[in-house]
């Protein structure tokens, strides 16, 4: 079986098996391992042939089956079928196809663990490290930094300013574009602007941009569209991949995981620029967390 096969649609079944195990009885659990340990044979074998390979019942077998997250057997088994017709033409599976509104629920949770993967990946290897460097160098020194986005971009704002507070830095999140524009204004040189926008023309999160680089501030741009029009007001930009959006699959979706990395990676960076203050920071931070909740 091609690696890639393996990985994408064997390796999911059996992670979801290894999760499962503890709740599953021990005849259930011989049938999912021997799912998961060879879907593509299994996809040949009836329900009663599968009960026979496995020693247990048909009424296993379909419980398994449910368990795992399809209807029932026959829905488990059309799935391992579509795996081996993929092994035959030696392609790995169209997991990243649009996800059907008839999908079992497996497949829909390894079709977004593929595409999560994949955009991970497709960001982290068109990220600009040099870019990054510097828009770490320029946050850690910062007086202040101000994050401005929309909409799923507003939630990854808000992510990265809660992240650089918990390292006692001052950082604000804004996505009320009258407060972005009105905070941008008190900008000036060694403060920062954050701009999160995937298509690279939101007007709501270009406009303080523009206003926070004609004051002199250092901005930044986390962007899937490296020609938009925010890069235009960017000292750095900071790419994430652009996956392709569907019905059920819309482009905020795409583009948050890759955001989300862009700035998880920032914040790690500013935390070893600043690891002296930051350490403790975060300590009192948790310590104070822990108390409210004892």
């Amino acid at each position: 079986m091609p690696q890639d096969v393996t990985e994408i649609f064997g390796g999911a079944l059996a992670a979801r098996v290894r999760a499962l195990a503890p709740s599953m009885t021990r005849s259930v659990q011989r049938v999912a391992e021997t799912v998961a340990g060879d879907p593509a044979g299994c996809a040949a074998l009836t329900v009663t042939r599968l009960a026979e390979r496995t020693g247990t019942s048909e009424a296993t077998v379909v419980r398994t089956a449910r368990l795992l997250g399809y209807p029932g057997y026959r829905d488990l088994r059309l799935a391992l079928a579509g795996l081996a017709a993929q092994q035959r033409s030696g392609r790995a599976p169209a997991l990243t196809t649009d996800i059907a509104v008839d999908d079992p629920i497996a497949d829909v949770v390894a079709k977004l663990a593929h595409d999560e993967r994949q955009a991970l990946a497709d960001t982290a290897a068109g990220l600009d490290t040099v870019q990054l460097g510097a828009a770490v160098a320029a946050v850690a020194a910062a007086r202040r930094t101000d994050v401005y986005g929309v909409g799923a971009s507003g939630l990854v704002a808000q992510d990265l300013a809660q992240k650089l507070l918990r390292i006692g830095l001052v950082a604000h999140a804004h996505s009320d574009p009258h407060l972005a524009v009105t905070n941008a204004v008190q900008l000036r040189a060694g403060d920062v602007a954050v701009a999160i926008t995937h298509s690279g023309s939101t007007r709501d999160v270009v406009e303080p941009l523009r206003v926070a680089f004609e004051r002199g501030a250092t901005t930044v741009a986390v962007t899937g569209r490296p020609g938009g029009t925010v890069t235009q007001y960017a000292d750095q930009v900071l790419t994430t991949s652009t996956a392709r959006e569907s019905e059920l699959r819309p482009a905020a979706m795409s583009s948050r995981t890759g955001q989300l990395l862009v700035v998880d990676c920032l914040f790690v960076g500013v935390a070893q620029r600043t690891y002296d203050t930051a350490a403790p920071a975060l300590a009192a931070s948790y310590e104070a967390l822990a108390h409210r909740h004892r």
